[in-house]
């Protein structure tokens, strides 16, 4: 009887495959041969992107990536929020935070406004950094997408306050004005049905 692979063989296979091919775009048959077609091979890659915190790109990130291809572009791993954060927390985190980056006010899944040919994917950032004394509780994390979190290293922005905001929404035009009015209507239907009915 064979032997199964150790735990994780798969996706150490995987992670010294995509080192040995860094910048070469890789497609899903490629990687279920590098994990000697193990049915999990997908999972093997997801866990390198969210539990190591290699920045392995998609059709997601990338317009030009097709479904089921791949591709790593730097051997230096991003902190790997997930491992020190429960799933109930960054729920609570990408929810409260509208699934926006709280930094450019990119959405998740749409085109990043500023890189039109990747989708914005979130990422969980602290506010105060780890090495700056910050901690892992809500109140220190905030959603950010992979682009900001790039540059974003020991970095703290505060938030736009409401006088910033008013001016930037004056300035925009008729159209985008009305999808911020859909949005908010949206976030906040209870407060909006309210106000509606209190109007005289």
């Amino acid at each position: 009887m064979q032997d199964k692979p150790a735990r994780g063989g798969a996706r150490g296979k995987l992670r010294a495959h995509f080192l040995a091919n860094l910048g070469r775009v890789m497609d899903s048959d490629e990687l279920r041969a590098v994990a000697d077609n193990q049915s999990e091979w997908a999972r093997g890659v997801r866990e390198l992107r969210t539990e190591e915190g290699y920045l392995i790109l998609t059709h997601n990130d990338r317009s030009e990536l097709k479904p089921g291809q791949y591709l790593l572009e730097s051997a230096k791993p991003q902190p790997a929020f997930a491992r020190a954060i429960s799933k109930e927390t960054r729920a609570f985190v990408l929810d409260r935070n509208g699934f926006t980056c709280q930094m450019c006010g990119a959405v998740a899944g749409e085109p990043h406004p500023y890189d039109t040919t990747r989708k914005t994917r979130l990422h969980l950032g602290h506010v105060i950094d780890k090495s700056m004394g910050g901690t892992d509780d809500a109140a220190n994390l905030r959603a950010i997408c992979s682009v900001c979190n790039q540059g974003a290293s020991n970095a703290t922005l505060t938030r736009p306050d409401l006088q910033k905001i008013l001016v930037q929404v004056r300035r925009a035009t008729a159209a985008d004005q009305l999808e911020v009015l859909k949005w908010l209507m949206t976030k906040f239907p209870q407060q909006a049905k309210s106000h509606l009915l209190t109007k005289p």
